[in-house]
């Protein structure tokens, strides 16, 4: 969902004429993605490993049976059971190893590996990156206390606001929800530019509200919008 040269504009002028009515500062940043999670391919691919050809023995596959994918052969004398377990052990290792295999590229596919990585550990990568842009662009050291950050990470489809101690002692934290909704309205829609530009018009409102603008009011962070890159650039093809 590209942003154009007029989108940025659109959205730098929002976040001016927000802070006009507040001594609050705004800022917004939008991230292509936060996290490669490859740690989810791993745990899926060794619990389907672990799990599947478990299930598969207690819903009635028995070990023998295994060896037929040495060949189908079995040894019928009493000496032998010995290397009929070792070939139905053997057999089971192989079978584990090709379902983690196969589900491991299965599930390193991108939107499935977004897919199956859980709810709860998406919204943390994106609360930590949001609080690290939120530290990068000093909005913790305002005077007064009063950054406020909208972050957008688009692959995880989640937005969040970050407010310094200032905001949330007079702000309540439940009024951000309405700015939030904006942004995903605008995304839904296949507007992100719009969707941030209300979300950016409701937080001026929020802050004008709790945090009106003084006589001295200087604007301590630069207005435009920051577009993060890509954590994983592809490579330009060799001509």
């Amino acid at each position: 969902m590209e942003l154009t040269p007029e989108d940025h504009a659109r959205i730098a002028a929002a976040i001016a004429k927000a802070e006009l009515t507040t001594a609050g500062e705004i800022s917004c940043v939008v991230a292509p993605d936060v996290s490669d999670y490859r740690e989810t391919p791993l745990a899926w691919a060794a619990g389907a490993a672990l799990v599947l050809p478990a299930a598969a023995v207690l819903l009635g596959v028995r070990p023998d049976q295994l060896t037929r994918l040495a060949g189908g052969w079995t040894i019928g004398h009493a000496a032998a059971v010995g290397t009929t377990v070792f070939w139905a052990l053997s057999a089971y290792i192989v079978l584990q190893a090709i379902v983690f295999i196969a589900v491991s590229l299965l599930a390193s596919i991108p939107s499935v590996k977004r897919a199956l990585t859980p709810t709860a550990v998406k919204a943390e990568r994106v609360h930590d990156a949001a609080l690290q842009q939120f530290v990068t662009k000093s909005l913790h050291s305002t005077a007064g206390r009063t950054g406020v950050m909208l972050f957008v990470a688009l692959a995880e489809h989640r937005a969040e606001v970050i407010a310094d101690e200032g905001i949330y002692a007079v702000a309540p934290r439940e009024v951000w929800n309405s700015v939030v909704a904006n942004v995903v309205d605008g995304v839904k829609r296949g507007r992100l530019a719009d969707g941030l530009v209300a979300a950016i018009e409701r937080a001026g409102e929020i802050l004008a509200e709790h945090v009106p603008a003084t006589g001295d009011n200087p604007n301590e962070t630069p207005d435009e919008l920051t577009v993060l890159p890509p954590r994983k650039t592809p490579r330009k093809k060799k001509p």
